[in-house]
């Protein structure tokens, strides 16, 4: 699975969902953009298909026959990709959304859904995941003992090394460069992600969680919740 995405190839797009008409709509739609489309609609073969082969980006269906979505973002996550995921899903309780999150997705599209979103939707990820190609070595951040390094897309607490996906890491080098000032719910958002959530900012709560087990377990809070307002980076 692809870590960093160029910005000068064309990007590759894996689609996966296992109803034909949807599958050839949404491939259409992307290649019509100039994207180059891999189709399949298993979940097995997905996994299958994303370890042989460097994709930017995964449009996937949650429910699919044998093994659904979500552990096929899981399966991804667990071997080490980062490529970014978008869910297809009829599902549309927050629980249901939460639940791709926590498994790895980066957004989450309910059916039935507009291509035309779709499409915006891919191109937002992209760019908010696009590897820092003219960021020079020396653009580092630090808060205590947490340092950010966004040329080489690298997060070290203590000195150990953290694995992030690429919108964990977005958030998280949004935070720190803001170390100090507290951030609300509506511009994080509006800076980490594209485009507004449908008014639904549970996804800013679900990634803080993320950060949290991965930033400050086992070590002194630097991510802080401020009722009312938002979150803040900083030493307490």
């Amino acid at each position: 699975m692809a870590t960093a995405i160029g910005t000068s190839s064309i990007r590759r797009i894996l689609v996966v969902e296992d109803e034909p008409a949807i599958n050839d709509i949404v491939a259409t739609a992307l290649r019509y953009q100039g994207y180059q489309v891999t189709q399949t609609g298993n979940g097995l073969q997905a996994v299958s298909l994303a370890a042989a082969e460097e994709f930017d980006l995964v449009v996937l269906d949650v429910m699919l026959p044998g093994l659904d979505g979500y552990e096929v973002c899981r399966r991804l996550r667990d071997g080490g990709g980062f490529t970014p995921v978008i869910f297809l899903s009829a599902k549309d309780q927050t629980e249901d959304r939460v639940r791709g999150f926590v498994t790895g997705g980066d957004d989450y599209l309910t059916k039935p859904f507009s291509v035309d979103e779709l499409v915006l939707r891919v191109a937002a990820l992209l760019r908010r995941t696009a590897g820092p190609d003219d960021t020079p070595e020396s653009d580092v951040v630090r808060v205590a003992d947490l340092e950010i390094s966004a040329a080489a897309h690298r997060v070290l607490r203590s000195g150990e090394p953290v694995e992030l996906s690429p919108t964990e890491f977005r958030l998280l080098h949004y935070l720190v460069v803001n170390a100090g000032t507290v951030l609300s719910k509506g511009q994080i958002l509006a800076n980490v992600w594209d485009y507004e959530y449908d008014g639904n900012d549970t996804v800013v709560e679900t990634y803080i969680s993320y950060l949290r087990r991965k930033i400050d377990q086992g070590h002194p809070a630097l991510i802080h919740t401020v009722r009312g307002v938002g979150y803040v980076v900083r030493e307490k």
